[in-house]
């Protein structure tokens, strides 16, 4: 561990919380060098929904490595590119009855929420956009400051501009909606009218709030109303991971922009783009570029992901009956220790459990680890732990998580009561 210590910046952190040596990984299994296993429920910060080395989407990319496929050329046509984009519109945005035109990013998350942003306000001339409590979109300049978390804010050593807040659903009891809706037609409310509003479905570095489909149907209408963009940021959220494809499927709305990374790429591979209705793909060609915007290798397994998982309901039946059983485990546990737990949180496998004291999320985290798992905590002071396992986990494998997360918060319980003693 010497050289990590000698060598890495202070700015690592995940491995703080999980200091041990990884050398292997499968499905939602961990290995470190000590042969050592822990079963994961931080699945890449939803990078890997599809699992560790997936077998199928792992024998895609061999056999495209074997046969000396293109592996790095910019924005060039290839057949890698062209098999993603039909697998796409085939199986994802056709079903859906979604008219989007693609663009690839830099291969991050925060690079589409940039390039996003950038569109919205090059399509309406507008500067200011909108964005909500507790939201998180990245940690470049423009993501980050439509970001909340005032941690990494604090990273940017100089003032962040362009964007306005608002309550997100239930922030501080305070109706959000209503207000924005009055400061738009107030010419002294001092709100710049927005190029955009952008927003997560599901917050998963924010604290795993959802917004309602009512919310989310009343923002599009107000949005549509003054001529204002809707982006969703499905980049954690998308994929699958709160039960469909995109997590604003239940609500029936349809963003103008939608940008998406983390596991789009299928394996793990960096991989982001956005997805925008045609009439606003208003672009000059290498306007907003990247040189690694074709990442091959990710587009033979997002291809294989799509074509695997998506072709039918079996994968979203399979999300539905493993989020079920999330639920009823934080169900049971929020009755069996109210002195530990608030409330629920989250939806499909992008559920949490909300403790009443950040050190009691700290210290359940601790102790699955110290009992061979990975999970991780979330929202504005850590309070939340953040059931995150790969989407392709087992019943069996689930429930042995499951059950170490239940034996830690009595653990914990017990710890807390005795101190309170």
């Amino acid at each position: 561990m010497n050289i990590f210590d000698k060598q890495e910046s202070n700015v690592k952190s995940y491995c703080n919380s999980f200091p041990v040596l990884f050398t292997s990984a499968k499905g939602c299994w961990l290995k470190t060098d000590d042969g050592d296993r822990y079963i994961d429920f931080l699945a890449g910060a939803g990078s890997l929904n599809y699992g560790h080395n997936n077998a199928i989407l792992k024998q895609a990319l061999l056999d495209y490595i074997d046969k000396d496929g293109i592996t790095h050329g910019l924005d060039m046509h290839t057949e890698a590119k062209a098999a993603f984009l039909t697998a796409l519109r085939n199986h994802i945005l056709e079903p859906r009855h979604l008219d989007y035109k693609v663009q690839f990013t830099g291969p991050t998350g925060t690079n589409a929420v940039e390039a996003a942003m950038k569109l919205a306000r090059k399509v309406t001339g507008r500067t200011n956009i909108v964005t909500f409590t507790n939201g998180f979109h990245g940690c470049t300049m423009g993501a980050l400051a439509a970001t909340g978390n005032q941690h990494h804010r604090g990273g940017s050593g100089m003032p962040l501009a362009g964007t306005s807040r608002l309550p997100y659903e239930g922030y501080a009891g305070v109706d959000g909606l209503a207000l924005f809706e009055t400061m738009l037609n107030d010419n002294s409310s001092g709100l710049d009218k927005p190029a955009a509003v952008l927003l997560e479905v599901v917050q998963g570095e924010g604290g795993l709030n959802v917004a309602s489909d009512t919310w989310l149907q009343k923002l599009s209408k107000i949005c549509k109303a003054h001529g204002i963009l809707t982006i969703v940021d499905d980049i954690q959220a998308g994929c699958g991971r709160t039960g469909t494809f995109f997590s604003f499927e239940p609500s029936g709305i349809k963003p103008d922009i939608v940008t998406l990374s983390k596991s789009i790429g299928g394996y793990g591979l960096p991989m982001a783009l956005v997805l925008l209705k045609p009439e606003l793909d208003k672009w000059s060609p290498g306007e907003h570029n990247g040189t690694f915007r074709g990442n091959n290798h990710a587009f033979i397994t997002a291809t294989c992901a799509i074509e695997n998982y998506w072709q039918n309901d079996d994968f979203e039946n399979h999300i539905a009956d493993r989020s079920k059983q999330v639920k009823k485990t934080i169900e049971r546990v929020l009755k069996r220790f109210p002195s530990l737990f608030v409330q629920a949180k989250g939806r499909g496998m992008m559920q949490g459990i909300e403790c009443k004291r950040p050190e009691f999320a700290e210290s359940i985290s601790r102790h699955c680890f110290e009992n061979g798992m990975v999970i991780e905590t979330a929202g504005p002071d850590d309070e939340v732990v953040k059931f995150f396992s790969p989407l392709t986990i087992s019943e069996s494998e689930l429930e042995q998580g499951l059950h170490i997360f239940e034996k830690a918060a009595e653990h914990v319980a017990a710890v807390s009561t005795r101190k309170a003693s």
